[in-house]
């Protein structure tokens, strides 16, 4: 976390491993298209925890990627998560690294759970609170066998949620989950 001159929080915090995750990301062919096994798994995540929007994220130094979505009309459009249209739905692969909460789990290495986000000050300012509606936020990072924080897996709602230690275990489950899926991938493309 950092403060501008005027002496405002700013809401994202400095990530000094992004060229090395850059580099990691594009040795495993990550973070520039969607995935067909990441949205499936993006999907079960949403029907696990029984959130409208699942994501497995991608992180670079200066915007976030969803190589697997799950939203609850399947369609995604748009620039990024702030073109989201509440009436409609709509949802992009692509957010500002500035956006969400995502940054702070990968830099924090830890998961995260923010059962109403207006609750925290520190998170409540957030543009997807005002832009998208975000009021409830489950995310684990996803760290890789050399000790990269690749990304996350995350869930998010328009409603507060009560996630509590079970949705902190479970979330936490499925990264790991997900990073063995990820290693063996990369194990048979060697």
């Amino acid at each position: 976390m950092t403060f501008d001159p005027t002496g405002h929080l700013l809401l994202t915090p400095v990530d000094r491993e992004a060229p090395l995750r850059v580099r990691r990301l594009r040795e495993l062919g990550f973070g520039d298209r969607p995935d067909p096994a990441f949205d499936e798994f993006a999907h079960r995540l949403a029907e696990v925890t029984a959130a409208p929007y699942s994501m497995v994220n991608f992180i670079d130094e200066n915007r976030q990627f969803f190589a697997g979505l799950h939203t609850p009309t399947g369609e995604y459009h748009g620039s990024d998560l702030t073109a989201v249209a509440a009436a409609t739905g709509e949802v992009s692969r692509f957010m500002a690294r500035d956006h969400g909460y995502c940054p702070h789990v990968v830099v924090r290495r830890k998961a995260l759970v923010l059962e109403d986000v207006c609750d925290y000050p520190r998170f409540a300012g957030n543009p997807v609170v005002d832009e998208i509606g975000i009021r409830s936020y489950l995310g684990a990072p996803l760290i890789d066998r050399t000790g990269v924080a690749l990304g996350t897996i995350c869930v998010v709602d328009t409603e507060p949620r009560p996630w509590g230690r079970p949705g902190l275990e479970t979330i936490k489950g499925l990264a790991a989950e997900l990073m063995d899926q990820i290693h063996r991938r990369e194990a048979g493309a060697m």
